[in-house]
């Protein structure tokens, strides 16, 4: 079990392997949520398969390509993401990324969970014909955040393994899957499509890359045993393989099903149309090889989110730490299966939202990076008025208005079902680029303000 909690990895320690990156960052795209967004991209996008094809492949480069440029500075500092922000914001400074970003953590590890239930309850209703009803639905639960948790608190090498084992077992599942539409697709309607508006791949790209994002301030955490002398490229291109390995076919497969069945696109069981679209025999090991794929992706939100509780002033284990977030998204997870009726509004509103978020803290620290930011491990654990990084009262003035500026331009971008902005309806805002707008905004006002200096002077 690991142990160490936002203390820096000394360099003795660190063992770690640039090429575990790659099946850590496929483990956290398991999910058949892609196959969904893959059909709203023919549906309600109206672009044809290969116009699906640039986006599959263009999103999550994009997204994982930050997250991996990110994970340099989890080699370089040796800490977790959110700890290494305190030399950026300031311990008091960083709540205020640190705050929403622990929130949002909850939503994404809710939305895990829910999804996670969803295709227990269809393996169930496939082999049994179970019906699902209310107690059925919580002990399906309780059992995978308890699963998630298990795995997310034995720490990185219980997640290191069991992302490897994962990916092996869906690579084969989706060679089967792929094999089997081949032979059942209509492909002259399937191909013949015509090609849908730019925009909308536009938007499309602009949508799937917020999955990307919601994982940037988490890759030092999962980079931080590496050697300082692994390979920066090395770091960033084991990330980016990793994301497009799986959500190249999976949002493939998904635009593919699309073409039989519009419906599964708006379906409020994001999992319920793979029953009738695959033989059981198939059905079944890929749902049950999904839901491991989406225990993982709980536990490692779970397991970052352990960290991010812990530099909010949680003082407490990592292991406790861990455990708080899944009491929570527990919680919520249970309040969004019983009454929400539209599940996949729900998923875009909170990916929107969450873009905006992660974003301005991803300006920022990426200009501090950029910068040429160098880490002390002394001083990322002091948070007490003599520590180097409290500069003014603890926060970072030049960071903290530079973050401010970036969220306050992304949510006059944004549009949700419960939120509109003044200007959702600028190009940028109508295709789902408030995120870049966000990271533009917070890391051009960071660049352009004097950095703070440390408080003792150096």
């Amino acid at each position: 079990m690991e142990t160490r909690g936002l203390e820096p990895v000394p360099d003795s320690e660190r063992t770690g392997r640039v090429r575990s990156l790659f099946p850590t960052w496929a483990g956290a795209n398991l999910t058949v949520l892609s196959l969904t967004m893959g059909a709203g991209l023919v549906v309600f996008g109206g672009l044809n398969l290969w116009q699906v094809l640039v986006v599959a492949i263009t999103a999550p480069a994009i997204g994982f390509g930050l997250v991996g440029l990110v994970s340099i500075t989890g080699r370089e500092g040796g800490a977790p993401g959110m700890a290494l922000s305190r030399a950026v914001f300031g311990p008091r400074g960083n709540l205020l990324p640190g705050a929403p970003i622990w929130i949002a953590r909850w939503g994404w590890e809710t939305v895990n969970a829910v999804t996670g239930t969803y295709a227990v309850l269809a393996v169930l209703n496939l082999l049994f014909g179970v019906v699902s009803g209310s107690a059925l639905i919580m002990a399906t639960l309780v059992s995978f955040v308890g699963g998630s948790f298990l795995v997310s608190g034995l720490g990185w090498r219980a997640l290191r393994v069991c992302c490897t084992w994962s990916t092996y077992l869906f690579g084969c599942s989706s060679v089967l899957v792929l094999i089997h539409l081949i032979g059942r697709t209509p492909w002259p309607e399937a191909l013949g499509r015509p090609a849908g508006p730019t925009a909308a791949m536009v938007t499309g790209i602009g949508v799937l890359v917020a999955g990307g994002i919601s994982w940037v301030p988490s890759g030092p955490d999962f980079a931080r045993y590496l050697p300082r002398t692994a390979s920066g490229r090395a770091v960033v291109a084991a990330t980016t393989a990793g994301a497009v390995v799986v959500c190249l076919p999976l949002v493939l497969m998904g635009a593919v099903m699309a073409v039989e069945t519009p419906g599964l696109a708006a379906a409020r069981d994001p999992v319920a149309f793979i029953g009738p679209l695959l033989p059981a025999w198939l059905a079944v090991p890929y749902l049950l090889v999904s839901v491991v794929g989406m225990v993982l992706i709980n536990a490692m939100s779970l397991y970052t989110g352990g960290f991010t509780a812990q530099t909010l002033g949680l003082a407490i284990p990592r292991t406790w730490a861990v455990g708080v977030n899944a009491v929570i998204s527990l919680f919520l997870s249970s309040l969004l299966m019983m009454s929400a009726q539209r599940f996949m509004d729900s998923f875009v509103s909170f990916l929107t939202l969450l873009a905006v978020t992660f974003s301005a803290w991803i300006g920022v620290f990426g200009a501090d990076r950029l910068r040429g930011r160098a880490y002390d491990p002394a001083a990322l654990l002091n948070t007490s008025p003599d520590g180097d990084y409290w500069y003014t009262g603890g926060f970072s003035l030049p960071a903290a208005a530079a973050w401010t500026a970036g969220l306050v331009a992304g949510l006059l971008l944004t549009r949700v079902e419960w939120f509109s902005g003044p200007l959702a309806d600028t190009w940028a805002g109508r295709h789902g680029l408030g995120w870049a707008v966000t990271v533009a905004v917070s890391g051009a006002s960071y660049a352009i303000l004097p950095r703070p200096a440390p408080a003792s002077g150096g």
